[in-house]
């Protein structure tokens, strides 16, 4: 079974407004996770990765489809004021909205032991992910804020929003990078992971029946 390489590309749109006095600059950060689930139905190791490569969440960026997906949305406002004769950001509000998509087993109350003990392993594991790319999302989203307060005033509002373009740009370059980041880390560890995370199932079933 293929591990997913999950993510979303991310877009940040900026709603500009005009504030008419130079109050310290204001951060906000919003953000909003869900998460919905998809059902697959098998008996066998076979049914289920043949369910999970057929019936989870196309990827866009792949045009493949993968166990589970995390979809991420920037948004936000940002407000300017004069400072003298320069133009600044009065405030910046940055929202992200997170869902997860993963995958629900039909038949797991029905399975044999062997293989539920491989579902719950992997599903866990597919949800850490998703939970794992949700929280660098929401750790960008901080640092966009800090970001655009921390930008120089400049000659006027025209170029301040220019100034705003190109950090949102840069912002999302970074953010983009991390998360295949992550991916490429968490492909290479898979099979260790997975046999590491069954282990440690077996280990925890074994002591419960010999405390």
């Amino acid at each position: 079974m293929q591990h997913a390489r999950n993510f979303f590309a991310a877009f940040l749109g900026l709603s500009l407004a005009m504030a008419g006095n130079a109050g310290a600059p204001r951060a906000e950060t919003l953000t909003s996770k869900s998460v919905t689930y998809y059902s697959i139905n098998g008996k066998t190791a076979a049914d289920l990765d043949e369910a999970l490569s057929s019936g989870g969440p196309l990827m866009k960026s792949t045009g493949n489809r993968h166990p589970g997906a995390t979809r991420i949305k920037f948004g936000g406002t940002i407000t300017y004021v004069k400072r003298g004769d320069r133009c600044a950001v009065g405030s910046a509000k940055v929202t992200l909205n997170t869902k997860l998509i993963l995958p629900r087993w039909k038949n797991r109350g029905k399975a044999g032991r062997e293989l539920a003990l491989v579902w719950d392993t992997l599903s866990s594991d597919i949800k850490r992910h998703e939970e794992r790319h949700a929280e660098i999302a929401r750790n960008h989203a901080r640092d966009m804020e800090k970001t655009f307060l921390s930008l120089r005033p400049e000659a006027d509002c025209e170029r301040m929003q220019a100034s705003v373009a190109r950090a949102s740009e840069n912002a999302i370059l970074a953010h983009d990078k991390d998360q295949a980041r992550f991916d490429r880390t968490e492909a290479v560890n898979f099979d260790r992971r997975m046999v590491r995370l069954l282990k440690h199932r077996l280990d925890a079933m074994s002591d419960q029946k010999n405390p």
